[in-house]
């Protein structure tokens, strides 16, 4: 099945208003002065990273790309928007005909990036292209900012597997994305059904405590599971008392179980506790998938422990703790008029507070030492410096309208993983610090 047929898992017919209304009020300013129509170039980007965080991770480009194709004025939206006096009939026109007609480069998603990347680059008409300013940033924001708590806890976790199971900690909509998110950088499965659907991730998933608290004893509840899933499902453990339960559930099972889950406790001793009973008890291949609010300090705690797997909600869906990016979308060249061979002009806000922008339409590269590993992020307006033409990172993402680098998932799941393996070794140190490597502009 191709999931990019499925549409948006949305309930809405378009993605047209997830917009600010200063969007449509600048856009009906440029109508009237003319001004709508000249080339523009917008650039996403990130002033700094996140406290403490090392390097970004791209989220959700192919999300901005289903987003972008699904960006349509139907009746009932352009009914919306004449209603609430928002726009006026002119502008209602122009939108009743709105298609993306421009081109779009970014960074693909999956690779990381740092503190001024143009991770997106849009250009079109000014008028077409400001719309796209809040659905472009709130899928990059979220998305990006759930990949890179991914990556922290997958570094933290040393090749053992990650179970994404964070739906019941955040938006319905937002749970499906945050799945997608996580696959990218460096979950191996998902709980939730929606994202198994939508993106074809792993599902995983057996039974919860109220599962045992139905029945009678917990013999009952292990003997029910069993009976109806093998002796290779996962038995949770941890509901009255731990070693009575891992007793019952090899006596029941043998050493054919395949794995306990422990939701409490000091997650460290109980997982050494059980890894020696499970041992004693024959059942040395039964793995141990550890719960229970964890993060990437908590995952690394538990390095020593003899724990398999790891499930992660809360902490993973809001970002451990940076749930957005602080991802910004800017005007940084325009044409002086409309005409489609008119020269661009670099363009930059000035201001304090440091929200000051670089003008002009970027290119991006990656320079690397002598052993392979990054050492700078290079930016520039004007020609790409020999050494760095073939390092370059933007690629083609719309063109004319239209998608062109749609791609399976697991194509950034695996260009993130060699990424991050391209970073200097600081980069998965979870202590604070600076971007591993600096920002350069030539």
């Amino acid at each position: 099945m191709n999931v990019a047929d499925l549409g948006l898992p949305v309930d809405v017919p378009s993605t047209a208003l997830f917009t600010d209304q200063y969007e449509f009020t600048m856009l009906q300013a440029a109508l009237k002065a003319g001004t709508a129509e000249r080339r523009s170039v917008f650039e996403v980007f990130t002033r700094r990273l996140p406290e403490g965080r090392r390097y970004g991770v791209v989220g959700g480009v192919g999300r901005v790309l289903d987003a972008v194709e699904n960006f349509r004025f139907d009746a009932g939206v352009l009914g919306f928007l004449r209603e609430g006096n928002i726009v006026d009939e002119p502008t209602l026109k122009w939108l009743a005909d709105y298609r993306f007609s421009g081109d779009i480069w970014g960074y693909p998603e999956g690779e990381v990036y740092f503190p001024g990347s143009p991770i997106l680059r849009v250009e079109g008409s000014f008028a077409e292209c400001v719309l796209l300013e809040t659905v472009i940033l709130s899928i990059l924001n979220h998305d990006s900012a759930i990949a890179a708590a991914a990556s922290r806890m997958s570094s933290a976790a040393g090749g053992r597997k990650l179970i994404e199971m964070g739906a019941r900690r955040t938006h319905e909509l937002a749970a499906v994305a945050a799945a997608r998110a996580a696959y990218v950088g460096g979950f191996d499965s998902t709980s939730d059904l929606a994202a198994g659907f939508r993106y074809g991730i792993p599902t995983v998933g057996t039974s919860a405590h109220a599962f045992t608290l139905l029945h009678d004893s917990e013999r009952d509840a292990f003997q029910a599971q069993i009976d109806s899933l093998g002796r290779g499902t996962t038995l949770l453990v941890d509901t009255y008392d731990v070693a009575e339960a891992v007793r019952t559930a090899v006596g029941i099972a043998g050493p054919e179980l395949g794995a306990v889950r422990i939701d409490s406790g000091d997650l460290l001793l109980v997982a050494h506790r059980v890894r020696h009973q499970l041992d004693q008890l024959g059942a040395v291949n039964t793995k141990i998938v550890v719960t229970s609010d964890l993060d990437e300090y908590a995952i690394a705690s538990l390095a020593a422990a003899p724990v398999d797997a790891y499930g992660v909600g809360t902490q993973l869906v809001t970002g451990s703790g940076h749930p957005t990016c602080s991802m910004v979308y800017k005007l940084v060249a325009r044409a002086q008029s409309a005409g489609p061979k008119a020269p661009l002009h670099a363009v930059a806000k000035k201001s304090l507070g440091g929200k000051t922008s670089i003008g002009g339409r970027k290119w991006a590269a990656r320079r690397l030492d002598a052993d392979g590993i990054a050492e700078a992020e290079v930016l520039g307006t004007g020609e790409v410096p020999p050494g760095l033409v073939d390092r370059q990172l933007l690629v083609q993402l719309v063109k004319g309208g239209e998608p062109v680098a749609r791609e399976p998932l697991d194509a950034a799941r695996g260009r993130h993983t060699a990424a991050r393996a391209a970073l200097p070794m600081s980069a998965t140190q979870l202590s604070r610090g600076e971007p591993v490597i600096p920002t350069e502009y030539v």
